[in-house]
């Protein structure tokens, strides 16, 4: 199978069973991705397939020095704090208390790379952020990691709290943090994201973005990863992250 086909070819499936409410079966072998080149071909495909632009990226790291990966997020799958979302809509539901965070500036392709510290002096804003995982697949997560990496890397909705000023005190790699499922905690007994300080995987965004001949805009959302691992929520549920110096985020599912 040609480079082109296989995402083409992916990413019609995904963007099918979004639209039917449905769940897709594993894909057949020869339409798992190659490697990490046809996994982001396969994620523009989807957007371009479902006529609507990027409004961000979410972006992680399994280890303090691990490997990066993201995908960037639709923007009709933003929503801003206290919003409801349909549950009906994402199966399964898993919910992640993240940081996000907005540029001052946009970045423009250019030849050399951007450095960590012209990264670093162009970030402006932070949000507290909820993440909504949830895949096509219904053997999820018993599915290849490219084809997740593919299918927008199981990005369901991400629910956003108001941004405040960046603050480069912050205790990034440890905040205080509250997240609860209709009043109950779900914190596990330490809360910490994977990746360490969130910011170290920002530098990795804005040259992938950049290097496929994009602007990464100002106003896009960048949320960096779970503090509190994954919890599935069942049936309705109100939900409540609070990351304290910044402002509460919550959402309904109903």
């Amino acid at each position: 199978m040609d480079t082109e086909t296989q995402p083409s070819r992916l990413a019609q499936l995904i963007v099918d069973a979004q639209n039917a409410n449905s769940l897709l079966d594993s894909p057949d072998f020869d339409l798992n991705p190659k490697d990490r080149e046809a996994a982001y071909l396969t994620q523009q495909k989807i957007l371009r397939l479902r006529g609507v632009e990027a409004g961000g990226w979410k972006i992680g790291s399994k280890s303090l020095t691990g490997p990066i990966q993201g995908s960037p997020l639709p923007r009709d799958c933003l929503f801003p704090s206290t919003g409801t979302l349909d549950r009906s809509l994402y199966a399964p539901v898993g919910l992640e208390l993240e940081i996000a965070f907005r540029f001052n500036r946009a970045f423009s392709p250019r030849e050399q790379a951007y450095s960590d510290e012209e990264v670093m002096a162009g970030i402006g804003e932070m949000a507290a952020a909820v993440e909504v995982v949830s895949s096509r697949f219904a053997a999820w997560p018993k599915i290849e990691p490219l084809t997740q990496l593919a299918d927008l890397l199981n990005h369901g909705a991400l629910v956003v709290g108001d941004f405040v000023p960046y603050d480069a005190s912050f205790p990034f790699a440890e905040p205080t943090l509250s997240f609860t499922v209709n009043g109950e905690s779900v914190v596990p007994g330490k809360a910490a994201n994977p990746a360490g300080d969130p910011r170290r995987l920002l530098p990795w965004l804005v040259n992938h973005h950049t290097l496929q001949g994009l602007i990464l805009p100002e106003d896009f959302v960048i949320t960096t990863g779970s503090y509190t691992g994954m919890f599935f929520a069942q049936g309705m549920a109100e939900v409540q992250g609070e990351i304290t110096g910044l402002p509460t985020v919550v959402l309904t599912l109903a």
